[in-house]
């Protein structure tokens, strides 16, 4: 009888390490926050932006379905975001003040805290890529401008003409912006935003972010905002990994993607709590907003904003799939 019950225990302890061990995914991406309202997003532009997030998480889960890496999820996510017309990044992007597009990006792998950024190209299609390489084929962290082209021509990255970029809609919002700075009148918030980006945990229990984001409409100066700054605008570590979306300015300031992490590290916060904390309080109360996505070394996800909405989707360590727009959905 003993006996018996000394193999039921052995195979019940069997049992529960086996469940213990069965790998843990999970994605989250985001299409950027800010002023969403119902009344200006229409039926048809709506389910076509659900839609493309839809691809996006497709791609991601694809490669985490197969046992990839959290690094390929995020970029092959971000890759379909940069390449949809409808949010500010890649083609779709918004136009400075001189009528170019800005394109910026970086990537982070928590497993190691490999980075690379790129900010301030105009002839790169996917500027994540670009990234991606900077981070490993190079010895550096970030390259801007023409010396991040050249180093895509260097490599053997095909560049495009600016004119690939271009929409319509986004140089249509140029002109207003130019008429109301000429009036004194303050632009929109929506002209504030736009960044994609994804973050994702792998079987291996690694974390990786990525972020990608054509910046702010009539931008000058070669002004740069969060996406491609590690800390600010992205970050991963063996912990935590946060995109972030928002008023870059602020979130530099409070090196808002990095602080998230830092908080589960350092004082063991849940995710949620870590998120809310910097997202709802510390940002606004400076003067901000916007909003992140991240994830947690459990497969937690956290998606906080204080904008009228963020584009999202998610698969949680569950397989639950979610794709929302405003507060609750």
């Amino acid at each position: 009888m003993r006996s018996a019950m000394l193999l039921v225990a052995v195979w019940l302890g069997w049992v529960g390490s086996a469940a213990a061990a069965t790998p843990v995914t999970a994605m989250v991406i985001h299409g950027g926050a800010g002023t969403i309202s119902r009344e200006s997003l229409t039926p048809e532009r709506e389910k076509v932006i659900r839609a493309d997030l839809d691809r996006a998480l497709d791609a991601g889960q694809a490669v985490l379905g197969a046992g990839g890496a959290a690094l390929d999820a995020v970029t092959a996510a971000v890759q379909v975001l940069e390449d949809s017309p409808y949010f500010n990044a890649g083609k779709g992007a918004v136009f400075n003040a001189d009528g170019v597009n800005e394109l910026d990006s970086a990537v982070m792998d928590g497993h190691g805290q490999r980075a690379g950024a790129v900010a301030g190209v105009h002839r790169i299609r996917n500027p994540v890529l670009l990234a991606r390489a900077v981070m490993e084929k190079s010895p550096h962290v970030m390259l801007v401008g023409d010396g991040a082209e050249a180093f895509a021509t260097g490599i053997g990255m095909a560049l495009v003409d600016p004119s690939y970029f271009r929409t319509e809609e986004r140089w249509q919002q140029l002109q207003d912006a130019k008429k109301r700075t000429s009036a004194g009148i303050a632009l929109p918030r929506r002209y504030y935003f736009g960044t994609v980006g994804a973050v994702a945990l792998d079987a291996s229990g690694h974390i990786a972010a990525a972020t990608s984001t054509g910046g702010m409409t009539n931008k000058r100066w070669g002004r740069v905002g969060d996406a491609p700054i590690i800390g600010a605008g992205t970050w991963a570590d063996a912990g935590c990994g946060v995109s972030a979306t928002g008023w870059g300015e602020f979130f530099i300031r409070l090196n808002v993607a990095h602080d998230i992490c830092a908080r589960v590290a350092y004082r063991g916060d849940a995710l949620n709590d870590a998120a809310d904390a910097v997202v709802m309080q510390r940002v606004p109360e400076l003067g901000g907003d916007g909003g992140v996505i991240a994830i947690d070394a459990k497969g937690n996800l956290a998606m906080p904003f204080n904008t009228a909405g963020m584009y999202r989707a998610w698969i949680d360590r569950d397989g639950r799939r979610g794709t929302a727009i405003y507060s609750g959905h």
